[in-house]
C-alpha cells in the first residue's frame, strides 16, 4: 500500500491537518501533558474527554488482539507502535483491565475482519503510527494512521464522542465497527451484543458484559456525517468459537439487525467529496433510545466548535488553580490536576436516568449520578482535593454513593464501582470517609440522616470482608479471613470517620460506639516488634513473622508490615505511644525510607512500586507516611522526605508516574504536596503542612474567594521551611484547617537550605489525633 504524497509529508502534514486551537500557551490546559503516565505502570490514557466525562474516547494499542493484560489496563501504552482502534470507555490509571467499548477503526483499502498483529503489518485492520504524528491535549487527540492512510482527530462532549477522519484523495471512506473488542478477553466477556441499522446514517446497539463487573449493560448510538453506501454486519461466534476471526461469519451482510456475542460491521461511505467523514457516538447505560437522545448534546457537525468547547471546559476546571513554577513542575502539577478530574465519571443520560447496582433503571433528582469509584485509592487525597476545588461535584459524588447504597441488593455503599456495577475489589468501606469528609467540611446538599444510615449499614454488614469477625473480636482474625491485618486497620479508620460525623450530628451513642471501634487497630499492633501483625482467633499473633512478606491472600493487602504498620491516620499519637515516644516514630519511619532493600524483595507484587527503601509510593498505603514526622514534632523530616519522593517518583515522561494513577489518587497526592499540605486523615478537617514545590499557587475557590500560597526563596537548594505565615501572622501549627483555606487568604513559606528543627516541635503545634499526646 503506497502512501500518497499527502500522507508522506510526515509531521508537517499532521500540523496542517490538525491545527492548534487558538488559545494562549499560558492557559492551564496548555500546560497539561496527557501522555504522562501512559508508559511504565501509570496506566493512563491520552484520549479525548471532558472533566469527569462519561465518554472517554481514546486509542487502544493492545499487543495481542482482544487478549488484554495488566500493562494495557487503559488500552494504550506509549511503548507501542500500532493502534487497534478508538473506543469510547476507559479507566485512567486502574490496576485492572475492562471497558474499551464500541471500537471504531477508519480505513480505506480492503476489509480485514481481524485486528492483526503489530509485528505483521497489514495483517488486519490495525495500523502503525509514530509519536511524531500524534498530538493530544485535554479534550482532543489526533494521530496519523500510516498503514490505513487516515488522519484521525477526536474530541468529546460529556456523553458524546466526535471523530473526524481525513482520507487520502480519492480513497473510499470505510470504518470497522467492532463489538468484539474490549480491554479484556472478549470471548470470556461478551454475554450478548446487538447492532441495528437505522436509516442510512445511524447504527445503534448494545453490549452486555461479564468482565470485572458482571451484567454490565452499555448502549450506543452512532451517527455519520455521510450516508452509508454499503455495509456488512457479521456475527463471528458460530464459526470461531471465540478463538479467532478467520471464519466467514454467520449470515449475509445486508441484515438491518444482527445479534450475538461476537459482532463486527464493515461500513462503507464511498468517496466523500471533501475526503472527510465525521462520526458521533453517544453512550447510555439505559437504552438505545437513551443513547439516541444523548446525541442531542452535540447538534451539528462543527468539529472545531466542539473541540473549543472541550478546551474551554478543561480551562475552567483546571483554572480553579493558577500556578507559577518552573516549567517542568508546572506541567507535572497541571497534569496531576487533569488526571484527578477524570473520575468518578458522569453516568446518567441527559434526562437523568441511570442504571443502578441492581441493574434497574433509576431517575436522579437534584444531583448528577456518577460512577467509577476506586474508593480504596481515592478517599485519601482525590476526594479531599475535590472538596476544595470542586465541592458541588463532590456533593454529586456523595449523593451518587448514597443512592447506590439505597439501590444495592446488599444494602451497602459501593466498594469499587464502575458503570453502576460493583466489582468487590479491594478492602474497607471507604465510601464512608468520602461522605464523612464532605459532611464535616459543611458541603451543602448532603442529607446527614440518609448518609449516616448508609455508612452504618456498610459498617455493620457482617458478610463483607470479615466484618462479622471484626465486630466479634475487635480485629479480623487471619485464620478466618485473608488480609486480616490490613482490614483491621482500614475498618478502624473508617469507623473513626463515622464517629466524627455522628458527633457533629449530635448522635452521641453512635459516636461513642464508633470511636471505640476506631481503637481496634491496637488489637493488631505488636508493641514488641513495632509492627502491625495478623492475629488469629485465639488471640495470638500468627507465626512465623517476616515484616517484608507481602502476598495476596496473606496478612496484608498489596503491601507488607513495612507499609501497613503506620496506618492509623486518625490516631498517630496512639501509634507514637506504642512505639515509645516521638523518637520511636521518627526512627521507625527513618528505617522505612533508609532501608537497603533488594529490588527482588517485592518483585512478585506488581502493585508495589516506586520503592524508596520499604516506602512504596506506587501504591496507596504509603501515601501519608512522609507526613507522619509532623505528629512527632519533626516537620523538617517530612520536608526532607517529600523532596526525596517528588524527585524520584514523578517526571514529565510517559513513565512519569511510579505506579498506577488509580483514577487520580497518585496525581492528587502530587497536587496537594506541591501546594504544601496534605489530608492525612480525611474527616479531621485538617491538612498537614509539608513543603511547597511551586513558587506560587492561587486556589480560585468556588465561593469567589482566593487562597494564595507563596514560596519565598524556593529553589532546589532551599528545600526546607524556615518559617510560615498565614495572612501575615506567624503560623506555629504544622497544619491548616479547611475553613482557613475556604475563607481565603495567603499562606507564605520562607524557604531555606537548612532545616528549622524548632518549628512544629511543640505538642500544641501538631495535627489532630484521637489519642492525646
Amino acid at each position: 500500500m503506497k502512501p500518497t504524497k499527502l500522507f508522506s509529508a510526515g509531521a508537517l502534514a499532521l500540523a496542517l491537518a490538525f491545527p492548534a486551537v487558538a488559545t494562549a500557551q499560558t492557559t492551564p490546559a496548555s500546560a497539561v501533558d496527557v501522555f504522562i503516565g501512559t508508559g511504565g505502570d501509570g496506566h493512563t490514557f491520552p484520549g479525548a474527554t471532558r472533566p469527569f466525562g462519561m465518554i472517554q474516547l481514546s486509542p487502544d494499542t493492545q499487543v495481542r488482539p482482544f487478549r488484554q493484560s495488566y500493562p494495557w489496563a487503559a488500552g494504550y501504552r506509549y511503548e507501542d507502535d500500532s493502534i487497534l482502534g478508538f473506543s469510547h470507555t476507559h479507566f485512567s490509571g486502574a490496576g485492572h483491565s475492562d471497558l474499551g467499548d464500541v471500537l471504531l477503526m477508519p480505513y480505506s483499502a480492503e476489509t480485514k475482519w481481524e485486528p492483526g498483529y503489530p509485528e505483521r503489518p497489514f495483517s488486519g485492520y490495525r495500523s502503525r503510527f509514530s509519536h511524531k504524528d500524534e498530538r493530544a491535549e485535554p479534550g482532543y487527540y489526533a494521530v496519523k494512521l500510516s498503514d490505513n492512510e487516515v488522519d484521525v482527530e477526536l474530541t468529546a462532549g460529556e456523553r458524546v464522542g466526535l471523530h473526524r477522519y481525513r482520507y487520502a484523495k480519492g480513497a473510499e471512506a470505510k470504518v470497522m465497527l467492532d463489538l468484539r473488542s474490549s480491554i479484556y478477553d472478549y470471548a470470556a466477556k461478551n454475554l450478548w451484543s446487538r447492532m441495528r441499522v437505522r436509516g442510512d446514517n445511524m447504527i445503534t446497539g448494545m453490549r452486555e458484559t461479564r468482565g470485572w463487573a458482571p451484567g454490565r449493560q452499555l448502549y450506543f448510538a452512532i451517527q455519520f456525517s455521510h450516508p452509508l453506501v454499503s455495509r456488512e454486519l457479521r456475527n463471528f461466534e458460530r464459526d470461531v468459537e471465540y478463538k479467532g476471526f478467520a471464519g466467514p461469519g454467520s449470515g449475509p451482510g445486508d441484515k438491518a439487525v444482527v445479534e450475538g456475542k461476537a459482532l463486527a460491521g464493515a461500513l462503507n461511505f464511498g468517496v466523500p467529496a471533501d475526503g472527510q467523514l465525521e462520526v458521533k457516538v453517544a453512550i447510555s447505560a439505559v437504552s438505545e433510545d437513551g443513547a439516541i437522545a444523548n446525541l442531542a448534546e452535540m447538534p451539528g457537525w462543527d468539529f472545531e466548535a466542539e473541540r473549543k468547547k472541550a478546551s474551554a471546559a478543561w480551562n475552567e476546571a483546571l483554572g480553579t488553580v493558577a500556578i507559577e513554577a518552573q516549567p517542568e513542575m508546572r506541567k507535572m502539577v497541571y497534569t496531576a490536576l487533569y488526571h484527578s478530574m477524570l473520575a468518578p465519571s458522569l453516568f446518567m443520560d441527559r434526562d437523568g436516568q441511570y442504571r443502578g447496582p441492581d441493574n434497574q433503571v433509576y431517575q436522579a433528582k437534584g444531583f448528577r449520578f456518577h460512577s467509577t469509584f476506586s474508593l480504596w485509592d481515592t478517599y485519601r487525597a482525590l476526594h479531599p482535593l475535590m472538596t476544595i476545588l470542586q465541592p458541588e461535584r463532590d456533593v454529586d459524588f456523595v449523593r451518587s454513593l448514597i443512592a447506590s447504597q439505597q439501590e444495592s441488593p446488599y444494602g451497602i455503599l459501593p466498594v469499587w464501582q464502575f458503570h453502576g456495577q460493583e466489582t468487590w475489589c479491594m478492602i474497607g468501606y471507604h465510601a464512608v470517609p468520602v461522605i464523612a469528609d464532605a459532611y464535616m467540611k459543611g458541603l451543602k446538599g448532603i442529607d446527614g440522616e440518609e448518609a449516616l444510615k448508609a455508612m452504618t449499614a456498610s459498617a455493620e454488614y457482617g458478610p463483607y470482608g470479615g466484618l462479622q469477625y471484626y465486630m466479634k473480636y475487635g480485629y479480623v482474625p487471619i485464620d478466618l479471613e485473608p488480609e486480616a491485618a490490613s482490614k483491621t486497620v482500614e475498618y478502624a479508620f473508617d469507623d473513626w470517620t463515622i464517629a466524627r460525623m455522628a458527633e457533629k450530628m449530635g448522635k452521641k451513642d453512635i459516636a461513642e460506639k464508633y470511636y471505640k471501634r476506631a481503637q481496634n487497630y491496637r488489637n493488631s499492633f505488636d508493641v514488641k516488634t513495632g509492627f502491625l501483625r495478623a492475629k488469629k482467633s485465639d488471640g495470638q499473633f500468627r507465626e512465623p513473622f517476616n515484616p517484608v512478606l507481602s502476598n495476596f491472600g496473606s496478612d496484608y493487602t498489596e503491601g507488607s508490615a513495612w507499609q501497613y504498620s503506620w496506618y492509623m491516620p486518625h490516631d498517630n499519637a496512639g501509634l507514637i505511644k506504642m512505639l515509645g515516644g516521638d523518637a520511636g516514630l521518627q526512627n521507625k519511619i527513618d528505617q522505612v525510607f533508609d532501608a537497603k532493600v533488594d529490588e527482588n524483595v517485592y518483585a512478585h507484587m506488581e502493585d508495589i512500586s516506586g520503592l524508596i527503601g520499604h516506602y512504596a509510593h506506587g501504591n496507596e498505603p504509603s501515601h501519608h507516611v512522609a507526613y507522619l514526622y509532623n505528629y512527632a514534632g519533626a516537620p523538617w523530616k517530612t520536608q526532607q522526605r517529600l523532596t526525596q519522593v517528588v524527585a524520584s517518583q514523578y517526571n514529565t515522561t510517559a513513565a512519569g508516574l511510579s505506579g498506577n494513577d488509580d483514577l487520580g489518587q497518585m496525581s492528587a497526592w502530587l497536587a496537594f504536596t506541591a501546594f504544601g499540605f496534605y489530608p492525612v486523615a480525611p474527616g479531621s478537617n485538617e491538612y498537614v503542612i509539608g513543603r511547597p514545590f511551586l513558587d506560587k499557587a492561587v486556589l480560585n475557590l468556588p465561593n469567589g474567594k482566593h487562597f494564595t500560597i507563596r514560596a519565598v526563596g524556593l529553589s532546589k537548594e532551599n528545600a526546607y521551611v524556615a518559617s510560615v505565615t498565614l495572612n501575615g501572622k506567624p503560623l506555629a501549627q504544622t497544619f491548616l484547617r479547611h475553613d482557613q483555606i475556604t475563607a481565603g487568604g495567603e499562606l507564605v513559606f520562607t524557604m531555606s537550605a537548612e532545616p528549622n528543627k524548632e518549628w512544629g516541635k511543640a505538642i500544641n503545634a501538631r495535627p489532630y489525633t484521637q489519642t492525646a499526646y
